[in-house]
């Protein structure tokens, strides 16, 4: 594999740029003999014999792994896996985890499941599985385990920062039928929750702007999008969601390793809420996707973004197959919303910023996003526009604890000052435009 001497004395004819690359390929190859070498010593020196391919399969881990945390390779079980989870439907815990310094930690868990109930909130580490020590095993090995058939029980050692003590829990496996979008009317409001962005997502979305309009008898006096500990999903169906309110201009842009490799989507004419005064909730669990549709109808003043800083995750996971039941899950792109931003590491800005009070552990929880991943991509663009933010710091309900919250019958905060906010809107009149009821929620937010 070494190149031979009349090849390198050729490099002295060659012009400077041609020289470089050639010097660039033998360095390429050199550390190829380099791999070649410690593969056959420890193919026949290691304390057992190892298998090859088990060798080889590390050795890419190793590679995608130095490069970000969502780049990987995805063997038979990893691909089935994954399509499963795209799809909808597994057995599990309903979990969206990472791994961090060999330990697995909770990037959110997903409403209504296992996990959820059992009060696991984003950022917690998960170190033991079934009383086993999860470092050391790989993201997909400890993902594996926690997932099973429905109705067997799972023990997790739970540490979560700012308590002395592991929780132990003990939780009992079931179908995670995950129903992407889900809905409600509340004060007249129509209420969507988005848990993921899977297949079918948009048109869920459509679907539940319909049932609520059917629901009430007339059109709601605005609408509520709830993407809080959304992790993400589909780029076509945050595209889609993000359509679904907007009537024109750019929903989102990626931008590839080549200048002139961008590609731009659009909404099309047409929005389903007719112009609807729409508040979009988002925490530090709302990442990739999530982040998209925030920050397509924040930068379009189609919505009031409302809540906490998102998560972060501004970059593009394209798979590309190997093989029949192998592919490669690398990251290929960055997005930007429509104003040319790019939101990783520093996320989503809420315009109107609303601590989740009714949590009890919201002050002491720390908040885990993107920037906390080791090697994550870094933000080319930091952008120094000016985002309103208002904390509304006056605001006596600010003060209030989680029990207070609960005793006036208040479970989640941030929705029921989401709700206040459309309600205080309606004495104000009817605007004519998308962007001026959104304009006249900053305003209605702001009064006390």
């Amino acid at each position: 594999m070494l190149r031979n001497a009349a090849a390198l004395a050729a490099l002295a004819l060659v012009p400077a740029t041609t020289a470089a690359m050639a010097e660039a390929e033998g360095s390429n190859y050199a550390a190829l003999d380099e791999f070649m070498d410690v593969f056959q010593k420890v193919r026949t020196d290691y304390v057992e014999k190892v298998d090859d391919e088990k060798l080889i399969r590390g050795a890419i881990s190793g590679m995608l792994s130095s490069l970000d945390p969502h780049s990987g390779f995805l063997d038979a079980r990893d691909f089935e896996n994954m399509k499963t989870q795209t799809e909808g439907s597994y057995g599990g815990l309903g979990l969206s985890v990472t791994m961090e310094d060999g330990t697995v930690k909770v990037i959110a868990p997903t409403a209504d499941t296992p996990a959820a109930r059992a009060g696991i909130k984003a950022g917690d580490y998960i170190t033991h599985i079934d009383g086993e020590l999860v470092y050391g095993s790989s993201l997909d090995e400890a993902v594996e385990k926690m997932r099973g058939k429905p109705g067997t029980q799972i023990k997790l050692t739970i540490v979560r920062p700012g308590r002395d003590k592991p929780l132990e829990l003990t939780l009992t496996r079931e179908i995670i039928d995950i129903k992407p979008v889900k809905w409600e009317v509340k004060d007249g409001v129509g209420v969507i929750q988005i848990v993921s962005f899977s297949a079918n997502t948009g048109a869920d979305v459509r679907s539940a702007i319909r049932s609520i309009t059917q629901s009430l008898g007339r059109k709601p006096a605005g609408y509520i999008l709830d993407l809080r500990s959304n992790p993400g999903g589909l780029l076509d169906e945050a595209v889609s969601v993000s359509d679904t309110f907007l009537n024109s201009g750019e929903i989102v842009s990626q931008r590839g390793r080549a200048k002139g490799d961008i590609e731009r989507y659009y909404a099309k004419p047409g929005d389903d809420t007719n112009g609807a005064p729409i508040i979009v909730l988002v925490d530090s669990g709302s990442a990739s996707a999530s982040e998209i549709v925030a920050g397509a109808l924040q930068d379009q003043h189609r919505a009031l973004v409302m809540g906490e800083t998102s998560f972060g995750k501004g970059s593009v996971q394209t798979l590309l197959p190997l093989s029949p039941t192998t592919a490669l899950r690398l990251t290929t792109a960055r997005y930007y919303t429509p104003s040319g931003r790019s939101v990783q590491e520093g996320g989503i800005k809420p315009d109107i910023r609303v601590p989740q009070l009714s949590d009890p552990d919201y002050k002491t929880r720390p908040k885990f996003r993107e920037s906390d991943l080791r090697r994550h991509l870094i933000n080319e663009i930091k952008s120094d526009d000016p985002v309103f933010e208002e904390d509304a710091k006056d605001d006596p309900r600010f003060s209030m604890t989680a029990e207070q919250l609960k005793a006036k019958g208040i479970e989640d905060f941030q929705l029921r000052y989401a709700l206040d906010t459309i309600a205080r809107l309606a004495p104000q009149g009817t605007k004519t435009t998308a962007e001026a009821k959104t304009e006249a929620l900053k305003k209605a937010a702001g009064r006390r």
